[in-house]
């Protein structure tokens, strides 16, 4: 939840908007604040659920394959240049100034020295580290044998002033024994030093502590600070931090006592990358974590709550911290277009959110691709998609990664029409790099509400409401979710825009996913 915080000043919804509508007028001040404030009230700000506009199909798109490869993409907004930045796994960076465009990759995997300057030791056998890090390395294992050799999941927060990366660094891959730590920089490329280590989890038990990894920050609607990090074992937690004075950004000293903070997902389901959004139209926060092997069949869910420390339920009601596991938003697919031999996404995950100031929310995540072989792609390659939220407020992502496309209203006509159809479904896990893919089906959806095509059961049909909502009952299962523009982008050939469905079902959450034929 990045654009709001870049500034961390507690503010309630009115004051934000006020003093957003403020400076906007006056034209901010003399340092350029005025984006920063803009920021901080975009979260809070309500955008009209259903779309006022004629949806535009697009006619032409210059969309392209992702050019930047980061793990665990953490998305942040930079007040300075107004520029985005995902920062992931293994010290990568990328740049873009709209999610329409085409990703700059500024720093490769293992560049450290773009981030942290030329200042560097040597740990253990041969891995080299930052020197700004060695506190860290050397707490994770100070026997000398090499830890893990890169920083992970790091998320970058603009806070007083600074620029400050939230990292973790673990023992080993799959070890339980990390550490998250905090450092600072005067500018969002760094060099960043002064390192502070904010939890850890040395010597914890596996299974019942947290893992201290993947941490993320976000502010809730009345201005407190939280971190939300965590993995399968022990599970996902949360822990609120100071917002004022020279302790901003660190663990409450009222709160210390509390240890690792408050279980909110649980553990042992192979998940981790938790980030947590809040939207103001539906007053609800939203808790994204990603499933399964980072390799081959990562999948991403979300819950929800009414408050930022949960509980989080999914659809079917049930609290994510102990039975349920929320709604699933996507997993391995292949979409079966023409002139292919079946196209789709492996991976997909460790996703970051982000609302820009035209009130459209996106998904940032890395992916790999798939072929008509199974075979996985490498590496992971970063993603955008818009996300919608359905009448009953849950996010459905799109279906087709975004190029600029906006929300709009649809005639009943534009949705007769014929659907390549996929059912997300949960992985298997069949190896490092061969995994079950969902395939899409032909579906067509006829002028008098009804869907024909492979296995279909009286009854099945669709319904669009206010030209946006739809409902969709397929083999007996109800889905709801909305009709958005999309560009083709798994087509070899005849690439063009579309029309495209997104939606959960009603019972468990599970995604459907539909691209004009």
């Amino acid at each position: 939840m990045k654009n709001v915080k870049k500034i961390l000043i507690p503010v309630s919804l009115a004051v934000a908007m006020s003093l957003s509508a403020f400076l906007v007028a006056c034209g901010g001040d003399d340092d350029g604040n005025t984006d920063k404030w803009r920021d901080q009230s975009i979260w809070l700000q309500q955008d009209a659920l259903v779309p006022s506009d004629a949806a535009e199909i697009p006619e032409e798109s210059e969309y392209k394959n992702p050019a930047a490869s980061v793990h665990d993409p953490s998305i942040f907004r930079d007040p300075a240049d107004g520029a985005y930045y995902a920062f992931g796994t293994h010290y990568a960076v990328a740049r873009i100034y709209d999610f329409a465009d085409e990703w700059e990759q500024l720093v490769g995997d293992n560049q450290y020295k773009k981030l942290y300057g030329d200042a560097d030791f040597n740990h253990a056998t041969s891995a080299r580290w930052p020197e700004a890090l060695r506190s860290t390395v050397e707490l994770v294992n100070p026997s000398g044998a090499e830890p893990g050799t890169t920083t992970w999941a790091p998320d970058v927060e603009y806070i007083n002033g600074k620029y400050y990366m939230y990292y973790s660094l673990t023992k080993a891959f799959g070890s339980h024994e990390s550490a998250i730590g905090r450092v600072e920089a005067d500018n969002v490329m760094g060099p960043y030093s002064n390192n502070t280590i904010i939890i850890d989890s040395i010597g914890a038990t596996r299974g019942k502590d947290p893992n201290c990894i993947d941490p993320e920050l976000f502010y809730d609607k009345e201005g407190k600070l939280w971190m939300v990090y965590g993995s399968d074992s022990g599970g996902i937690y949360i822990k609120e931090l100071e917002t004022d004075g020279e302790r901003a950004g660190l663990p409450k000293k009222s709160k210390e006592e509390e240890g690792f903070g408050k279980k909110l997902w649980k553990g042992g389901s192979n998940q981790e990358g938790p980030f947590i959004y809040y939207n103001a139209s539906t007053d609800y926060y939203y808790l994204m974590v990603s499933y399964n092997s980072l390799m081959s069949n990562y999948n991403m869910h979300v819950a929800r709550s009414k408050s930022p420390d949960g509980p989080y339920v999914g659809t079917d009601g049930k609290d994510v911290a102990t039975e349920g596991n929320g709604n699933l938003v996507a997993g391995n697919f292949k979409m079966n277009r023409s002139g292919t031999a079946g196209n789709g996404m492996a991976a997909m995950g460790h996703n970051s959110v982000i609302k820009d100031k035209d009130g459209k929310y996106f998904l940032v995540y890395h992916s790999r691709t798939t072929t008509s072989t199974g075979a996985v792609s490498q590496p992971h390659n970063l993603y955008v998609n818009q996300i919608f939220f359905n009448e009953d407020a849950w996010p459905v992502m799109a279906s087709t990664p975004y190029t600029g496309e906006t929300r709009g209203t649809f005639a009943e006509d534009q949705i007769a029409t014929t659907f390549d159809l996929v059912v997300h479904r949960q992985p298997d896990r069949k190896g490092e790099h061969q995994a079950s893919f969902e395939s899409s089906a032909e579906y067509v959806f006829a002028a008098d509400g009804k869907i024909t095509g492979s296995g279909v059961k009286e009854g099945d049909g669709w319904k669009l409401k206010q030209g946006y909502y739809i409902e969709i009952t397929l083999k007996g299962v109800t889905y709801k979710g909305v009709v958005a523009p999309g560009w083709d982008s798994y087509s070899n050939t005849a690439k063009k825009g579309v029309v495209t469905i997104t939606a959960a079902s009603v019972a468990d959450g599970t995604a459907l996913w539909a691209v004009q034929k």
